[in-house]
């Protein structure tokens, strides 16, 4: 289902790399975005960028310091109007989305360069992911940047496995994308697709 970008050797980046390029082949100018992780902001900025002028970008987070990044980083790159920042956990999606999503991002773990002791745990992803599966668009994306080498990690890992494994085949397809040779603790994708019907019309399904 993924396109890899043109390079994924290297140190780091790959997995996010390669969740940004998974989501970039559904979204054009009047999309909707969801990053359900802000944190510094990458994911983001990625989106606001995809969704063009016509489009909108939620983002979300629970501390003050990644919006406020973020939205630094917005401003600088003049895209601040095609974002909603939300300062809320992901499991709150439901309560702030109403409309058809066509793709969303989850970087899973701790802010980078933030408090380590906070950090996406099971059961709130669990949630925000089921919710993400609920509005996502036929033919829209999800993409999962998984985490195992911190603390709670690999509870969080077997849940969100758990969960996409048992979503049903005839709706969505689910990949899981592992580099075959990093270390054991390397971040790894979940990629999720929603099939569209043999009836619909798919130019109408991915128009935004």
């Amino acid at each position: 289902m993924a396109n890899p970008p043109t390079r994924f050797a290297g140190v780091k980046g790959n997995a996010v790399l390669l969740a940004q390029n998974f989501v970039a082949a559904v979204l054009h100018d009047g999309c909707l975005a969801v990053d359900a992780t802000a944190g510094n902001g990458n994911d983001t900025l990625f989106l606001a960028g995809r969704v063009g002028t016509g489009g909108k970008v939620y983002a979300f987070d629970i501390q003050s310091a990644a919006l406020d990044v973020t939205g630094t980083r917005l401003k600088e790159a003049g895209l601040q109007d095609r974002v909603v920042l939300i300062r809320a956990g992901h499991e709150a999606m439901a309560l702030h989305l109403t409309e058809p999503v066509d793709a969303f991002l989850f970087n899973l773990g701790y802010l980078p360069g933030g408090d380590h002791a906070l950090f996406t745990r099971p059961d709130t992803t669990v949630t925000a992911l089921n919710t993400a599966v609920e509005l996502l668009k036929p033919g829209g994306r999800i993409a999962v940047v998984v985490y195992t080498g911190h603390s709670g990690a690999l509870d969080e890992s077997r849940a969100v496995q758990n969960m996409t494994s048992s979503l049903n085949p005839q709706v969505f397809g689910v990949l899981k994308v592992q580099f075959a040779n990093r270390a054991e603790h390397a971040p790894y994708l979940i990629l999720i697709e929603r099939a569209i019907a043999k009836d619909e019309d798919l130019a109408q399904q991915t128009d935004c």
